[in-house]
């Protein structure tokens, strides 16, 4: 088990990998061109029931933190999924950016997604400017005390939403090639919902409220970029992006700056 968990971010990847490569061999691969408009394409499109289901399970989330019976509910299911401060694991930490950073890789190997460098990074940052607020502005109204510590910061999972976040990414990138690529992203940020339950570092009403953030903030952002930026201002400005990893107190990031 220790060994798989070791492993597990390199099984993550080559998973990615072979359902890039299943779809490639593939006849019927459908790619948008570079020119192909933002704003004409359905994924800018926000559909408020598509809303509904995410919403409702945050709210729910939320309940756990205060309501005597779902907190014991919480805690049954925590001494069963969690291993208490044994045998933790730490590539969880790597993991949440696995979907976002397969977006960026399928690009470079040839297999383009439905928007430009420039249109996908600012759709990126809109995303991660969205979940950040949502995620920061709950962590300071609930103050939750994470499960392992006396830290109270753990409602909502951000490794979970920045998981959700990047494999609502990549599903909207990669949906009209193959879902399949999208759905693995999903897989993929399910497990980093999971590691953050079993390294005990957040409670099931966390992870799930982590989640349903991820992806209202990519749908969102969807939605909100061709309003803010016009389909002439999106393909006749000239748009630099650089990006810088970080790493700092055990945390790895990605700053990204653009101007326009």
């Amino acid at each position: 088990m220790n060994k798989l968990i070791r492993n597990g971010r390199s099984v993550s990847i080559l998973f990615l990998f072979s359902c890039v490569v299943s779809v490639h061999a593939q006849d019927s691969l459908y790619y948008m061109t570079p020119q192909d408009s933002i704003v004409s394409d359905n994924s800018h499109h926000l559909k408020l029931k598509t809303l509904v289901v995410p919403t409702v399970l945050t709210g729910v989330s939320a309940l756990c933190v205060h309501n005597g019976w779902l907190i014991k509910q919480r805690e049954n299911i925590q001494d069963r999924l969690s291993a208490r401060g044994e045998h933790k694991v730490r590539f969880d930490n790597y993991m949440q950016y696995t979907p976002t950073l397969a977006v960026y890789g399928l690009n470079a190997m040839g297999i383009k997604g439905k928007h430009t460098f420039a249109d996908r990074t600012g759709i990126l940052a809109m995303s991660y400017a969205v979940m950040g607020i949502l995620v920061n502005g709950m962590k300071r109204t609930f103050k939750e005390k994470r499960p392992d510590t006396n830290a109270r910061n753990s409602f909502p999972s951000g490794h979970t939403a920045t998981a959700f976040m990047g494999a609502e990414f990549l599903y909207q990138e990669y949906k009209g090639v193959s879902p399949w690529i999208g759905y693995s992203g999903y897989l993929i940020a399910a497990t980093t919902g999971y590691l953050r339950i079993y390294n005990d570092r957040h409670y099931l009403n966390d992870v799930v409220a982590g989640a349903c953030i991820g992806i209202i903030s990519t749908k969102f952002a969807y939605w909100l970029y061709p309003k803010v930026f016009t389909k002439s201002k999106c393909h006749q400005t000239t748009v630099r992006a650089i990006g810088m990893p970080f790493y700092n107190n055990k945390t790895l990031g990605l700053n990204i700056s653009m101007m326009f």
